[in-house]
């Protein structure tokens, strides 16, 4: 039975959206913070292990800063990021204190889990955090990235989270109740759905768009990250968080909003990894237009004329213009043809000798 897998589950990603934890624009809602926390310690009780990937960096900035709409500029994003953070991690640590769990804050880019060796540090500092009983609280580094705040939203991060350490549950809290066959603030026919398959192309045609004017995000991210999370064999409950315990209620099995059911094999954790970086798992190579040789995942957009000017590829280069000047003999073999051009007559010689090294020319 799905109730008992996810009562069963061992380690849970709990992502909570920005409506909630900022009720809807209105600021910080102090009341569910506290109560979210009172859920994880007591599903930590269980023997259960917690993550939190948190939103509301943009949207606890934007109430301090007093801008009732969300801005479309790249750096006033960044600069309501920047104060939000703050305010955010403070409520974090006093709500949790009273519980007497400690919390760590982490932020994270997609570029972090792109590439393999701060992959493996976030994956290794995440499992020490757990094992210490520290709950960690992930959030994007909005502040330093462009594509996150443009373009990601939470959801996909807590799905690349759960693939991190290998959860076995990705718990998403919204302000809606759950998956519906259509928009239920549009269409009045529309039914809630209990359970579907992680990866259902369905699925993505029943979501629509951005859920409030505060959030990014809306149900298709959450669909999609779903099957992000399915990669690892995690399955997604999509519930309310204005539910009573719903934490709770699903760590134990109980069925709320809907469930998101990975029916897939998990894969090995270096090919989630190369999933995570956009490469292929079968050849772990990244796509042909990304493709460059050895450049880290933030080199990849670089243009073509800031790429080639390394020493090696000059020497390589001229090299190549060397032996294959006009009027060169070319059907002597190439050890001949070094020996002869390696000493051209206008070389500077002292004693008879020649002072510069042949790689030079």
């Amino acid at each position: 039975m799905i109730k008992t897998r996810l009562a069963n589950a061992k380690r849970l990603v709990v992502k909570v959206g920005s409506a909630l934890v900022t009720n809807n624009g209105a600021g910080l809602d102090l009341a569910a913070i506290d109560d979210w926390a009172r859920q994880i310690h007591a599903v930590r009780q269980q023997g259960k292990q917690v993550v939190l990937v948190s939103s509301g960096a943009i949207a606890c900035g934007m109430q301090r800063l007093g801008w009732s709409k969300r801005p479309k500029l790249v750096h006033e994003l960044q600069a309501a990021a920047a104060v939000g953070q703050m305010g955010l991690a403070q409520v974090y640590e006093g709500a949790f204190a009273k519980y007497g769990l400690h919390t760590a804050q982490i932020l994270l880019t997609h570029d972090d889990l792109a590439d393999r060796k701060r992959y493996l540090n976030a994956r290794s500092t995440l499992t020490t955090l757990l094992e210490l009983g520290v709950i960690p609280i992930i959030n994007e580094n909005d502040t330093v990235v462009t594509d996150e705040i443009k373009f990601g939203d939470n959801d996909t991060l807590g799905a690349l989270v759960a693939n991190l350490i290998e959860a076995e549950a990705l718990i998403i809290l919204t302000d809606q109740i759950g998956l519906y066959t259509a928009d239920p603030r549009k269409d009045p026919n529309a039914t809630l759905i209990a359970e579907a398959t992680a990866g259902d192309e369905s699925l993505e045609a029943m979501a629509g768009g951005a859920g409030s004017s505060i959030g990014k995000g809306g149900m298709i991210t959450k669909v999609i990250a779903a099957k992000r999370a399915a990669r690892s064999g995690a399955h997604t409950a999509i519930a309310s968080g204005r539910e009573i315990d719903p934490i709770i209620r699903l760590a134990n099995g109980e069925s709320v909003g809907t469930l998101l059911v990975s029916q897939t094999q998990p894969l090995a954790a270096r090919k989630q990894w190369k999933t995570v970086a956009g490469r292929s798992p079968a050849t772990g190579r990244p796509p042909a237009s990304r493709r460059w040789c050895g450049q880290r995942p933030e080199s990849w957009q670089e243009p073509a004329a800031d790429r080639r000017h390394s020493g090696r590829r000059r020497f390589r280069a001229w090299r190549c213009r060397r032996l294959h000047q006009p009027g060169r003999p070319r059907n002597r073999p190439r050890t001949e043809q070094l020996r002869q051009w390696r000493k051209p007559p206008d070389r500077p010689q002292i004693n008879g000798r020649d002072r510069r090294p042949a790689w030079l020319y």
